[in-house]
């Protein structure tokens, strides 16, 4: 495969996969903290009118408390919504905030009496301060916390001008609770980066086995097929065969990501004989007939997918009731049975005959597919997924797990081979029907 080509084709399957971009969840763990936070603010402004309301005779110059919490009534009316978000929380409020909160504070030995400051009565803002801190520790973190709880704590020692033991209790709770606050906020902040990042590579990946599948089931099995007809009609299609078997490993070579390629010169030309377990190679034989496509998204009746592929060499059991899935979910149950019919063709003979049963169980669909071949090596699917070969690793497994499912496989040499697969009932692939019934 030339540089251009392969360029082609990356960009073939970067536009494939830009068509449908695999969807990612969006989720925020800041969202319950913000309106925690709103609330607050809002209870203990609440709580502060009372309290100030309460002591409002015991005050040396009470309109000064009482412009003072009017001011802040206001501010709240005006600013109640900034703290439901972190888009509408922006440094420039939280200072705002926060200086209401340090004035206040300051504020209290101008309109209260020495006395009640030196027996601990609260400052004018009280409680309220907190919730300006803690806007700090959620949108910055902890060391946004730290800073704004050491302001506060400066300003309550100027207001009482002394290390009273209340003073200090409460500086340090303030301070420990926002910055412990702001440090789990951070923690959560990375490990949601995280998780995002972790589903985005999984939806990624999801997508990336799609196309591989879709181009194992046409793109390479052509191919396979036409270096196979080329090598036994010799001359100039011998020539045209081995083209076609180089871009068939190097197309496998890119879907597979990168993974070890085979000797091009010997997968080109030495196909591996039938019999020798050589599981998971491209179909070099015609492909079979497709399986009729559900119509519709409804439920689709499994056995009307797979009676098709009964025939001289292929029995077909089922159960006499009829067994639905959704049409999804059925098409990519026919495409892998479909998938481990073609590895019987390949690799067990053209003598070799299979067996299909469907079984209906409460929860699940378990089709299995048996033949009498000469089985599979072991270890040969670990090697054959390595080399980038893709029709056990995708074609089956990759659609069995996309459906929730899961695909086994029994062997013993000379006994032939068993793969089960199991489908949940009422799952569909991610993004919709995607896989189709192809040979």
């Amino acid at each position: 495969m030339t540089d251009t080509e392969t360029r082609t084709v990356r960009g073939g399957l970067a536009a494939k996969g830009r068509s449908k971009p695999p969807k990612v969840l969006r989720m925020s763990v800041e969202l319950p903290l913000w309106r925690a936070l709103t609330g607050y603010r809002i209870l203990t402004l609440v709580y502060t009118l009372c309290l100030v309301g309460l002591s409002y005779r015991k005050y040396e110059h009470p309109l000064g408390a009482a412009a003072y919490m009017g001011a802040l009534t206001v501010w709240m009316v005006l600013t109640w919504r900034r703290t439901t978000s972190a888009e509408r929380c922006t440094r420039h409020f939280l200072l705002a905030d926060l200086g209401f909160a340090v004035g206040g504070i300051l504020l209290t030995p101008l309109v209260d009496t020495h006395a009640r400051i030196m027996d601990g009565a609260p400052t004018l803002p009280s409680i309220w301060t907190a919730g300006a801190v803690l806007g700090f520790a959620i949108k910055g973190g902890w060391r946004w916390a730290a800073v704004a709880s050491s302001a506060v704590a400066v300003a309550n020692l100027v207001e009482r001008q002394e290390l009273a033991r209340d003073t200090v209790h409460n500086v340090v709770l303030v301070w420990v609770a926002s910055v412990a606050i702001g440090y789990v906020v951070e923690v959560a902040r990375a490990s949601e980066r995280t998780l995002a990042r972790a589903l985005q590579i999984e939806a990624a990946t999801r997508e990336r086995e799609r196309l591989a599948r879709d181009i194992h089931d046409s793109v390479l099995q052509v191919l396979a097929m036409v270096q196979r007809r080329g090598a036994a009609i010799g001359g100039e299609a011998a020539e045209l065969g081995r083209m076609a078997g180089e871009q068939e490993v190097a197309l496998r070579t890119l879907v597979a990501g990168g993974l070890v390629s085979p000797p091009r010169a010997a997968a080109a030309t030495v196909p591996h004989p039938a019999g020798e377990g050589a599981v998971d190679d491209a179909v070099v034989s015609a492909p079979a007939a497709p399986a009729p496509e559900p119509a519709g998204d409804g439920p689709c009746d499994v056995r009307a997918l797979l009676a098709p592929f009964a025939g001289a060499g292929v029995t077909f059991s089922e159960p006499g009731a009829p067994v639905e899935l959704p049409a999804a979910a059925a098409a990519e149950l026919a495409a892998a049975v479909s998938a481990a019919l073609d590895n019987v063709r390949v690799h067990a003979g053209a003598d070799a005959r299979a067996w299909i049963l469907v079984e209906d169980e409460p929860q699940t669909v378990i089709v299995t597919v048996r033949d009498d071949g000469p089985g599979i090596p072991e270890g040969r699917l670990a090697d054959a997924e390595r080399e980038g070969r893709l029709g056990v690793a995708l074609s089956i497994r990759g659609r069995l797990r996309d459906l929730g499912g899961a695909a086994e496989w029994v062997s013993v040499p000379g006994q032939g081979t068993e793969v089960e697969l199991t489908v949940p009932k009422g799952t569909a692939p991610e993004g919709g029907r995607r896989g189709k019934a192809r040979a």
